[in-house]
């Protein structure tokens, strides 16, 4: 057989695509009901990756340890504004905080994307290993923030760099970053700490708003929530032959995201929880990350997730379902008083259960709906 290969000289044709033809169709996680087919311009993605390798600060010296799955948009779409600048990327066949630390030290990794809790494993496994290392790095994480001694244990103890970074698969996928500016200069201690916690300020291309039940921007005074909307480059063409949710979804030009948040007068947004998982108890609203951000100050607890549970008195009441560090233990009782101690007494898990290991996705977010069947 003849393996020689002849070219032929002969001209193609060259598709023609437009900037606004569907260049990725990822699906979404899931975590609280059935994935949907998000579909991602070209458009979408080249302008992403202008705004987001900036307030990144990516550049050729880089090099990017992907944490995150490959097709989580956040894992697929990294590599447009990493390889753009020429920053090397390093690449592992799962999520693993031993093989993490070899190979931050091993590659000079210098910037990580990753789930919270991913974050409190890697935190927990340098604390044990204590590894040399003397470059600089950062950890952005998106999704839910993690508790405000998280980053400080991670700028104080560890050393490295925390970036907080809010999008959704619909917005391609960042929005919003913690990325303190020069205005941001008087703040220190808690208040800065607790600045780097929450999701930030509009990245160059978007534009948010915090809105009530009637449209109207809330009081921009970091307490009244209301729902977070968005607007830019970033927003999805709509759902793959889903009509109704993009109808549902895409308003006036707004992608209404269905997280609840807060915003203060420096414009700095907070998720304060998913519109699924605020908890209503007897007409109160509980926000399910401020308990959970509890019990993640507690030494004994790894993981932490509250949901609703049903009741007959005041409707639904917030429970607990923990993750104890190793070598650790606790009883229902004692969280429930020290959940006591630490919250409003109405914000309180009644019940508590302990499980070895969180459902969580590929990507490492938290499965709330299975948590839900559960209890």
């Amino acid at each position: 057989m003849n393996h020689a290969t002849h070219f032929s000289g002969d001209a193609f044709e060259r598709a023609q695509i437009s900037e606004h033809d569907v260049c990725s169709l990822l699906y979404t996680s899931g975590t609280t009901g059935k994935p949907k087919g998000v579909m991602l311009t070209h458009r979408n993605n080249y302008l992403h990756a202008l705004s987001t390798m900036h307030h990144l600060r990516v550049s050729d010296r880089d090099t990017l340890l992907h944490v995150l799955p490959m097709f989580h948009v956040n894992g697929w779409g990294s590599p447009f504004y990493y390889t753009a600048n020429g920053a090397t990327q390093v690449m592992q066949k799962k999520i693993d905080p031993d093989d993490m630390i070899k190979r931050i030290q091993t590659y000079n990794v210098s910037v990580m994307h990753m789930a919270p809790t991913v974050l409190g494993s890697l935190i927990d496994t340098y604390f044990q290993e204590k590894p040399t290392m003397d470059q600089d790095v950062r950890v952005v994480i998106a999704g839910a923030a993690p508790p405000q001694a998280f980053v400080k244990t991670l700028e104080e103890e560890v050393g490295w760099t925390f970036h907080q970074v809010y999008g959704m698969t619909e917005s391609t996928p960042l929005t919003l970053s913690s990325y303190l500016s020069s205005e941001d200069g008087d703040l220190t201690g808690d208040a800065y700490y607790a600045t780097k916690a929450k999701q930030g300020y509009e990245m160059i291309g978007s534009k948010v708003r915090v809105v009530d039940g009637d449209g109207n921007n809330v009081t921009p005074d970091g307490q009244t929530v209301g729902e977070l909307i968005v607007k830019g480059h970033g927003v999805m063409k709509g759902y793959w032959k889903n009509e109704d949710e993009t109808s549902n979804t895409l308003r006036d030009g707004w992608l209404h995201t269905g997280d609840m948040a807060t915003i203060d007068e420096r414009n700095c947004v907070q998720i304060v929880d998913r519109k699924k998982d605020i908890i209503i108890s007897g007409g109160e609203n509980i926000s399910s990350l401020e308990v959970e951000s509890v019990f993640y100050d507690h030494p004994a607890i790894r993981e932490a997730a509250i949901v609703a549970k049903p009741d007959e008195k005041w409707g639904e009441t917030p429970h607990a379902i923990l993750v104890l560090r190793e070598g650790y233990a606790a009883t229902e009782e004692e969280m429930i008083v020290y959940a006591r101690e630490n919250l409003a007494h109405f914000k309180c898990p009644r019940h508590i259960t302990f499980l070895d290991e969180l459902p969580k996705t590929a990507s490492g977010k938290i499965q709330k709906v299975y948590l839900r069947e559960m209890v």
